[in-house]
């Protein structure tokens, strides 16, 4: 039954996708080729929906997944799905820290597990650009260097990270900048 496949498939991910909502990236890339319930252009689209609307990233693309598959109901399994692992372990770690607060080898795992939430996050960023910055296909299929990358979606990115980097806008400006050049220059 699809419910129970999206919600396990979601559980896993809500479980071992330390490092918040970026980190479910790799996670939904292994989901879209193992089911095919989304295409990556699709992920694509998830991150700049989910980036755009209030919310956890993960959370708001689990229900993205959730409604493109089954609707409200879907989204609803897809949601408690990622978020129920995080819940039962919160309150199982809020339990157990204060006993081990001042233990160096706990201290030592959360320096691990940062490392480790930095390299999935990195990992996720660097797919997001390939999907989002660069045209692999078109390029694989003509073997021209000039046809790899999209040079409009770079030009954008690029000035709006300098903006930003810049003046340090709301995000919620940088994403509507996104959006109308997109629209204008049909990137």
């Amino acid at each position: 039954m699809i419910y129970i496949q999206l919600f396990w498939e979601f559980f896993k991910t809500g479980l071992f996708a330390i490092g918040g909502g970026l980190a479910t990236i790799p996670f939904l890339q292994e989901m879209s080729e193992k089911t095919g319930w989304f295409t990556l252009e699709t992920l694509a689209d998830m991150i700049a929906v989910s980036e755009s609307t209030p919310g956890p990233i993960g959370v708001n693309m689990a229900s993205y997944v959730g409604f493109l598959l089954k609707g409200i109901p879907g989204t609803v399994v897809a949601t408690i799905g990622l978020i129920f692992p995080s819940l039962v372990i919160i309150v199982i770690i809020s339990k157990i820290l204060e006993k081990f607060r001042d233990n160096k080898y706990v201290n030592y795992a959360f320096y691990g597990l940062r490392a480790a939430s930095v390299a999935l996050i990195t990992n996720a960023l660097l797919e997001v650009i390939k999907i989002a910055l660069l045209n692999i296909t078109q390029w694989e299929a003509s073997g021209l260097i000039s046809d790899l990358f999209n040079y409009k979606s770079i030009i954008l990115a690029v000035v709006i990270y300098l903006c930003n980097w810049k003046f340090k806008g709301h995000p919620i400006i940088y994403l509507a900048i996104g959006a109308a050049v997109g629209i204008i220059f049909g990137l």
